[in-house]
């Protein structure tokens, strides 16, 4: 049984601090990273489980944290989920990885083509980052997933309204890498 930890992003709703970050928004759609990530970390959770996997699940303010938890867990996947936001314009799906993380990299392709298929969101592909803590800090193969667009009105209508399609996208990319896609 594989173990999938689960980092929804940014900070939780109720925060730990007086300041916390909630991520990019849509104010015109009321709608937040943090809680759109929550909710669709949590779906993703179901699916995983009900596939197998063993899943723990962390959203917290500190990415060390994050990163700490996941590494003592003896997690063998991790997955952050995220909003991107650029110009209000920019659309899309891009899944992020380690660049010398090749398990890392096949997981985010599948994650990355699941979504693209099922949604027909803008393919941003597969890209390397060096500089996210979630990436560099843990111990396992490791993606950092921006589902869409959250400050485009085209892909924030998907990110409110198909949370549970986000979801078993996710998990579907899962458990393709897992069955060795």
């Amino acid at each position: 049984m594989a173990k999938v930890f689960l980092n929804p992003g940014h900070d939780p709703e109720y925060g730990w601090t007086d300041y916390y970050d909630r991520g990019a928004d849509n104010e015109s759609l009321c709608l937040y990273e943090n809680t759109v990530a929550a909710a669709v970390g949590k779906l993703v959770e179901q699916y995983l489980t009900a596939a197998g996997c063993e899943v723990k699940s962390l959203q917290d303010e500190s990415l060390k944290r994050i990163c700490c938890a996941a590494n003592n867990w003896g997690a063998d996947l991790f997955v952050s989920i995220h909003c991107n936001a650029f110009n209000t314009i920019a659309q899309g799906t891009e899944t992020l990885t380690y660049p010398t993380d090749n398990e890392g990299k096949k997981l985010a392709e599948c994650i990355q083509r699941q979504i693209v298929d099922i949604f027909g969101t803008v393919d941003r592909g597969v890209k390397t980052r060096t500089d996210l803590a979630v990436l560099n800090g843990t111990d396992m193969p490791a993606v950092l997933v921006e589902l869409a667009f959250i400050d485009n009105n085209e892909d924030a209508v998907l990110l409110r309204d198909r949370q549970d399609d986000f979801a078993k996208a996710v998990a579907r990319g899962v458990t393709d890498y897992l069955q060795g896609a």
